[in-house]
C-alpha cells in the first residue's frame, strides 16, 4: 500500500479518481490549489485507488494524507 501525501498547504480543487479505480504511474489523482496555482498530485506507481481521504473544496495541510494505492 502506498500513502500519497500533500506536498503543500492549500485546498482540493478537483478529485480525479475514486476508490477501486486503476491508475498508472504519473496519472493525476487530484489537484490542489495554493496561492492561485494548481498543483497536480500524481500516482507515484501503477495501482488501484484504495481510499480517497479528501473532498473537493476541503483545506489540506502540508503532509496531510490524501489517497492510498494498492
Amino acid at each position: 500500500m502506498k500513502k500519497i501525501h500533500s506536498e503543500i498547504s492549500g485546498s482540493v480543487w478537483k478529485v480525479l479518481v475514486q476508490p477501486g479505480q486503476r491508475v498508472l504511474a504519473g496519472e493525476g489523482l487530484l489537484i490542489v490549489e495554493s496561492m492561485k496555482m494548481e498543483i497536480p498530485v500524481d500516482a507515484p506507481a501503477d495501482g488501484t485507488v484504495r481510499e480517497v481521504f479528501v473532498n473537493e473544496g476541503e483545506a489540506v495541510a502540508d503532509g496531510q494524507w490524501l489517497v492510498t494505492l494498492d
